[in-house]
């Protein structure tokens, strides 16, 4: 069966954002006007398509990431929608892995969000091309070049405008466009904003227009000789000239499109889409995929039909009436319903039963899927998020995705008998989907922990496990993932020795521990000289001290941030063993990290909080009580924003306290930012009650 749609014609693009910027609206309005959609679903009322969860619903808030596709004059366009509570930064995070391009929405009141940084790194470090789209036009304080200086200063970009609206606030009423140098004039939706009419720039706008136009051309050509030698020469510039130099920036990185619209009035939507298909990469315009073979060597894949079968599952689905979904980036090959493939990362072989094309939650079954396609797969039993699916007669390991780690954990109880049972089916379902999800048994308290990336993280598991599973289970206060590390450098000695009849055991280290920078983990550095333990017996050593680090020495939270090295240390040549020195290494790190002044660190997060001038004094009193750091006070558009760091075992139930302190007029957005030294009055409760 031939491709539908040539491979050249084809766009894989993520919608990501803050939160509330206008993602789903966003994508709401793509599918209405590229006709997937008959009626434009709204996010406030609940009608949203990608919006397809009930708590996404009743919250108006994104919570999963949503497939779907649409065609656009001749293209196919493969859009996820993303979350952009940080709560669900796991979505964004797998998505951005397997997509070519992105939309970056922004909201033209607020400008570049603490979440929009996240999201802007995220797509850095996977180098994905993208385009800034700046919404909320039409809304009261609404700046574009505020926006776009936000972008240079905070998110290091090279933003290129490539548009400016017509009209402020509520006057706004369509967009310059730069490139053609027309305007495009929106109609008061009588007709959603399918129709728009294209005509000559009002006089008034036309000088700031050409003035623009000439700092497009400048910024272009600072990085297109083609263009530069024109400009130079005073020769003209066609549009399809420029829209060829924009694309070629786009992809290698160098210049971010700026584009802007008023999504919820309909206005900038088409030229939004005729962005996507300008300037974000194809499949076949990304580098080939990069991966290992089986013997450790470097492997390349082209996105081409032609080639070997390569794939990436980033993300995995429950649904009721098909069951196990595993959503599929293909990467090269084609893959039909019912081959076998290989799971590369668990060496295992996997059945493909059938083949779906989603949109949101409803599925489009096919029976053969292309180099560039993004799918999902049914009857697939041991693939987990991450894991590469290759032909099984040319394997490949393709590099798999980074996993946040969970900072907030509660203790969670089956009411009955039968509630333990389908409590224990539903974690392992929801953790099989959500690799920002942990479940662990704590030994001494006998409870069943759950950890995630915050209370509402946490506060949706529960909910989805009462709704779906039908678990009925009391939820304990919030844990909080502590950590300890060292204070100051010290040295420790760990001898292990055994004698028992027949051969014996023996292993003898010197260990130094030092504190480490903040981030960067258990560093294990070798400055054994003179053979006095063999190599050998190195590695397991470095065991040793890894598994002792990660119980801690003060109350068995795992160690970061500090420093260990070998310098000495004995061995016997008949009795010592791994085993030993893997003892030894243990016992040595416990006795140097016990002398090293040991400490807590707690996770702290960035706080930005929102409330109008008359409740500013009561917000921040609260977040003094909180053992907060200010850092910012500012004042902009009439209303207060505070920027502050805050410890998160001081933030739960900040939500109602905001609400009820400021008449429910204040928001708040939280991430996480790193770990901190816990005081010591906290610390000694801490050590006491083992929390």
């Amino acid at each position: 069966m031939p491709r539908l749609v040539p491979i050249h014609k084809a766009r894989n693009i993520g919608i990501v954002a803050h939160i509330d910027a206008g993602k789903t609206t966003t994508t709401e309005r793509i599918l209405y006007y590229a006709g997937v959609s008959h009626k434009m679903g709204e996010v406030d009322q609940g009608s949203a398509v990608m919006d397809w969860m009930e708590q996404e619903q009743e919250r108006g808030i994104t919570i999963t990431s949503a497939a779907t596709t649409c065609l656009w004059k001749d293209y196919r366009v493969n859009i996820i929608d993303t979350p952009g509570h940080v709560d669900f930064t796991i979505e964004v995070e797998r998505c951005l892995r397997v997509l070519d391009g992105v939309i970056a929405v922004f909201c033209a009141v607020g400008g570049v969000e603490p979440q929009s940084e996240t999201v802007w790194r995220q797509a850095d470090r996977y180098r994905v091309p993208r385009i800034a789209f700046i919404n909320k036009m039409d809304r009261a304080g609404a700046d574009m070049d505020r926006c776009v200086e936000m972008m240079r200063a905070r998110l290091m970009a090279e933003p290129v405008v490539l548009q400016m609206p017509i009209g402020r606030e509520e006057d706004f009423v369509g967009i310059v466009d730069l490139v053609s140098m027309r305007a495009l004039l929106y109609y008061d939706d009588v007709d959603l904003g399918v129709d728009f009419k294209e005509a000559d720039i009002p006089p008034l706008l036309r000088k700031e227009a050409e003035g623009r136009r000439v700092e497009l051309l400048e910024s272009m050509a600072n990085v297109d000789e083609s263009i530069m030698e024109r400009y130079i020469d005073g020769e003209p510039i066609s549009s399809d000239q420029l829209i060829g130099a924009i694309r070629e920036a786009t992809l290698s990185l160098k210049r971010i499109p700026v584009l802007c619209g008023a999504t919820f009035k309909n206005k900038g939507v088409q030229p939004l889409l005729d962005a996507v298909i300008r300037y974000l990469p194809s499949p076949a315009d990304i580098p080939p995929v990069s991966g290992m073979d089986l013997k450790g060597k470097e492997a390349l894949r082209g996105t081409d039909d032609s080639v070997p079968f390569s794939a990436l599952a980033f993300k995995l689905m429950t649904d009721p009436y098909v069951g196990h979904l595993t959503f599929l980036r293909i990467y090269s090959g084609l893959l039909k319903s019912g081959d076998t493939v290989l799971n590369a990362t668990k060496g295992t072989r996997e059945k493909i039963g059938r083949l779906v094309k989603m949109h949101a939650n409803k599925r489009e079954e096919i029976k053969e899927v292309y180099a560039g396609d993004i799918v999902a797969a049914i009857g697939l039993r041991n693939t987990t998020t991450g894991n590469t699916l290759c032909e099984p007669t040319s394997p490949i390991l393709l590099e798999s995705m980074a996993m946040p780690k969970p900072v907030m954990s509660v203790a969670i109880e089956p009411k009955t008998k039968d509630d333990h049972k389908k409590l224990g089916t539903g974690l392992s379902k929801v953790a099989m989907e959500d690799p920002s999800f942990k479940v662990s048994f704590d030994e001494e308290t006998g409870q069943t922990l759950i950890s995630g990336m915050g209370e509402l993280h946490l506060e949706i598991i529960v909910d989805r496990l009462l709704r779906e599973f039908k678990v009925d289970a009391v939820v304990g206060k919030p844990h909080v993932a502590y950590r300890e590390t060292v204070s100051s450098p010290s040295e420790g000695e760990g001898r292990f020795v055994r004698q028992s009849g027949g051969r014996g055991q023996y292993g003898h280290v010197k260990l130094r521990v030092e504190p480490g920078e903040r981030g960067q983990g258990v560093v294990f550095e070798n400055k054994v000289v003179g053979g006095v333990i063999p190599k050998e017996y190195i590695t397991s050593v470095e065991r040793g001290v890894r598994e002792a680090a990660a119980s801690g020495v003060l109350a068995g939270y795992s160690m970061v941030d500090l420093k260990v090295t070998i310098f000495d240390g004995s061995y016997h040549e008949v009795d010592s063993s791994e085993r030993a020195f893997h003892i030894a290494g243990s016992i040595g790190f416990k006795s140097a990290a016990e002398k090293a002044e040991p400490l807590f660190l707690e996770p702290f997060m960035v706080l930005d909080v929102v409330a109008p001038e008359g409740f500013i004094g009561n917000v921040i009193a609260d977040l003094n009580g909180r053992r907060a750091k200010i850092q910012v006070v500012d004042i902009q558009n009439g209303v207060r924003m505070v920027n502050a760091r805050v410890p998160l075992a001081e933030m739960f139930g900040y939500a109602t306290d905001l609400r009820s302190m400021t008449q429910g007029r204040a928001t708040y957005t939280m991430q996480f930012s790193g770990y901190e030294p816990v005081p010591q009055s906290i610390a000694r409760t801490i050590k006491e009650k083992g929390v």
